[in-house]
């Protein structure tokens, strides 16, 4: 179980340089659009229940080969984590989506008022909760293997927070929205919800299942899935590209506004972890499994919140920007966690 999730957690040069490649994806997005200007716009209208085509496909690459990852059968074994898996659940469904929430509001519509007009506030606000009700899917198992956490529970925790995902992440979503005053279609979640998650992970389940029996454990693991990640990631890059060519004007419009969505995110982070962390440390969880509980919580699964915040509000919304810089930032400030998890260890 060690090897399986060391073949999942190496962080590579990909990964280590993730906000790296996102920079170059708005600089390149944002000269793609002043190129070719209006025409662009062709693409955001082939939508079929207001779900963007284009980016429905590149967005399902992205999270197909993640959902592979996922192991089921790792359930049987959550009786033997229930101290950690208490944490787990409660940071990631019970706090975080809420803190993520009141955080935003306080900085959006209140602090950050003088530069955001309340419109964008608003939409920033929209894309904050999204990022705050889709802790993480696939990135934990990196963090995870960095700060020497428990195979078997990462595993489990993984597969109990997706099945989780496909019942809460909706009320969920709908409730913060709803109570921010901000008006949604429910039905283009439901939508983007059965696209980008209910689909996916059933799809993977099944090929991991399959391929698992066909092929054995080593070759999924180190042929088949190593043959998806480079998929995955041009999906990734080819996402943002073309979320900036769409935001390039109100981004050499209001440049201040990337830092201004980065300050709660970043905020947000920290204090999850650290809740969790606590929270562990007062359960007296052991290190290698009080680090992927707190590890899970703080990350996010942005990839989902990015395909949903444009399905809801479009590819030009601040809603869909602000899940953007969520994954500007993923990358330094989980690797500063990492590191600080490492010094703690005990």
């Amino acid at each position: 179980m060690t090897d399986l999730l060391k073949s999942k957690g190496k962080l590579d040069f990909f990964e280590r340089y993730l906000s790296l490649w996102v920079f170059f994806c708005i600089v390149g997005g944002i000269g793609l659009g002043q190129v070719l200007g209006a025409s662009i716009q062709v693409l955001s209208k082939w939508e079929i229940y207001n779900v963007n085509l284009p980016v429905a496909i590149l967005v399902w690459l992205m999270i197909y080969p993640m959902m592979l990852k996922i192991d089921f059968a790792s359930l049987k074994n959550w009786g033997q984590h229930g101290k950690g898996l208490l944490v787990t659940v409660s940071i990631n469904w019970l706090i975080k989506p809420f803190t993520m929430a009141l955080l935003a509001l306080v900085f959006f519509r209140h602090l950050f008022s003088p530069w955001i007009s309340p419109d964008l506030a608003r939409a920033y606000l929209a894309g904050a909760i999204l990022l705050g009700a889709a802790p993480c899917t696939a990135m934990v198992f990196v963090w995870s293997y960095l700060t020497d956490g428990d195979a078997n529970f990462t595993l489990v925790q993984v597969a109990i927070n997706d099945l989780i995902l496909l019942v809460a992440f909706i009320p969920i979503v709908g409730f913060l929205l709803g109570v921010s005053q901000i008006q949604i279609p429910y039905g283009t979640l439901l939508t983007s919800v059965l696209i980008f998650v209910v689909i996916p992970l059933l799809a993977g389940w099944l090929t991991h299942v399959v391929l698992y029996a066909r092929k054995g454990q080593a070759w999924f693991e180190q042929v088949f899935l190593p043959k998806l990640k480079p998929v995955s990631i041009l999906a990734l890059l080819s996402t943002l590209v073309l979320l900036f060519a769409f935001q390039g004007q109100q981004i050499l419009s209001n440049p201040l506004h990337i830092l201004l969505i980065a300050i709660p995110l970043t905020l947000q982070t920290y204090l999850i972890f650290f809740l969790a962390w606590f929270m562990g440390r007062k359960l007296k969880l052991p290190h290698a499994i009080c680090s992927p509980s707190a590890m899970i919580g703080a990350s996010n699964f942005f990839e989902l919140a990015v395909a949903v915040a444009i399905a809801l509000f479009g590819l030009t919304s601040g809603a869909a920007l602000a899940t953007v810089v969520g994954v500007l930032i993923e990358v330094p400030v989980m690797l500063s966690l990492v590191a600080l998890s490492n010094r703690w260890k005990y």
